[in-house]
């Protein structure tokens, strides 16, 4: 049973490397990514605040030397998956099972002025620029802003304000400079009542603006001001944004896609095509657009994939669950555990900003890219990396 994933990120690589664990040679797994090496959403604040380097949080795809698992570093130019057929700039892949984890694509040129007149810090390519762009800062109104929805992972716009705080007090700054929050969601977390209620109090503590149910729509270069949705104007020396998501265009033209993303059953991740199933980004399951939610549900494509193959009843399913670690600045780290279930309310357990967290944080970075990538890997103490 050949088993084609598209895309390395955390889906793919957790579906890849839990069938290796579980299957040795015996699996047959092809991994593919036009990219070279993978690097953590949120080691690209490390690198954007000069906490570190790109090559200290970047991880290439070279290293991944699994049984059973061979990696093709290709771009993506057909999906047909009625067929389980891939054409690549590499040559075509036939498959048993298809596992669709190519994420969701950054548009920030979907923006008017957001090119010429802004940054995003979304992108590797965008966080790792505004390493040098940071640095030549001398202080100003500073405006973190997202500009559509769905985005992903709904805290990092509240972590870059607060270290957006912390990097202008560091340099003595933060009298001279405004920063301000614009977002379209009513609160912070909207699962958690409880992180929401602690980020308002920090955006109060730190002087920060917090505009919710807002979207900044357009930029205008020539004279830096934000315009929002709803009319609103606003000036900025720094525009921070996060761009536009689509789905990848060769999915769109794969025929899986309803209004925009592929829908999936919420427990097994199948879509309507038998034997192909999509998680993470891509994906309308239901759940935000992060990571960890991304690796939950590539565990459960995994674990049906290795129940089949040993002819087994079947596996569990989805359960909608993910820790989310979210950066406080000073040095602090909080985390939500959060629930997403089909027809009920989400949920989250808050647990403050603590010590613990720090070192919890750290060695999530680390035992992923431990079993992922099979070396070891320290991320930077007491913060995103």
């Amino acid at each position: 049973m050949r088993v084609v994933v598209l895309g390395a990120g955390f889906g793919g690589l957790e579906v890849s490397t839990r069938l290796s664990e579980a299957l040795g040679d015996g699996a047959d797994v092809v991994l593919i990514d036009k990219a070279d090496g993978f690097v953590f959403g949120f080691s690209k604040l490390d690198v954007m605040f000069g906490r570190t380097t790109q090559d200290a949080v970047f991880h290439p795809y070279t290293q991944v030397v699994k049984p059973g698992v061979r990696v093709v570093q290709a771009t993506i130019e057909a999906i047909d998956p009625a067929a389980k057929r891939v054409d690549t700039d590499a040559g075509s892949f036939d498959a048993d099972v298809l596992v669709v984890a190519l994420g969701a694509d950054l548009h920030p040129e979907a923006t008017p002025g957001l090119v010429e007149g802004g940054h995003e810090f979304y992108t590797v390519a965008g966080a790792f620029g505004l390493r040098d762009v940071l640095a030549d800062f001398d202080g100003g109104r500073v405006i973190v802003g997202v500009t559509s929805t769905p985005f992903k992972c709904p805290p990092a716009p509240s972590e870059t304000a607060l270290l957006m705080h912390d990097f202008l007090t560091e340099r003595g700054l933060r009298d001279r400079s405004e920063v301000s929050l614009v977002m379209p969601l009513p609160v912070p977390i909207p699962p958690s009542p409880d992180a929401s209620t602690a980020l308002l109090q920090a955006f109060a503590e730190r002087g920060i603006g917090w505009f919710p149910e807002q979207l900044v729509r357009e930029l205008d270069p020539a004279t830096k001001v934000a315009h929002f949705a709803d009319g609103m104007e606003m000036p900025y020396d720094l525009f921070l944004g996060v761009p536009v998501h689509r789905v990848p265009p060769v999915v769109a033209e794969s025929g899986m896609c309803v209004d925009g993303w592929v829908p999936v059953d919420p427990i097994t991740l199948e879509t309507a095509f038998p034997d192909v199933y999509a998680v993470g980004d891509v994906t309308s399951v239901g759940t935000p657009k992060a990571g960890v939610f991304a690796e939950g549900q590539g565990a459960v494509v995994a674990d049906a994939i290795i129940a089949r193959h040993r002819g087994d009843d079947g596996a569990a399913g989805y359960d909608g669950r993910g820790i989310c670690y979210l950066e406080f600045g000073q040095q602090q780290v909080a985390k939500v555990d959060v629930v997403f279930r089909p027809g009920q309310p989400p949920t989250g357990i808050w647990m403050g900003p603590t010590g613990e967290s720090v070192a919890d944080k750290a060695e999530f970075g680390t035992s992923r890219i431990s079993r992922w990538f099979g070396r070891e890997w320290t991320a930077v103490p007491g913060s995103t990396g």
